[in-house]
């Protein structure tokens, strides 16, 4: 593996590992303690909308880490850099932006 590959390998590392702690900290349990669900607008349903509105958040990690694994898998295999759908190469700017980028422009 080249010197930029080794370095792609280490960026995208490092961000499944970041996605990988968000996700862990999204999904562990909260201590609710002594939470009232009155008709009143309070604590407890200030965590609850808290937690329905991280759901779209945890889906969107998700999907992003699917994503960095599938780029992990492209440089060991050494397909890194070339479009999942056509085979072109999907540009270096595009893979500066988005090193986990498996798909060109034409097919994002």
């Amino acid at each position: 593996m080249d010197n930029e590959r080794a370095h792609q390998a280490a960026g995208l590392a490092a961000k499944r590992r970041q996605l990988e702690d968000q996700l862990a900290q999204m999904s562990a349990p909260e201590e609710l303690g002594n939470i009232s669900f009155g008709k009143r607008i309070g604590e407890g349903t200030s965590q609850a909308v808290d937690r329905l509105s991280a759901v779209p958040a945890h889906a969107k990690l998700q999907v992003l880490l699917a994503e960095v694994r599938r780029a992990e898998d492209k440089i060991s295999d050494s397909s890194y850099g070339s479009c999942d759908v056509c085979g072109n190469d999907i540009g270096a700017a595009r893979l500066e932006a988005r090193p986990w980028a498996t798909r060109c422009i034409r097919h994002a």
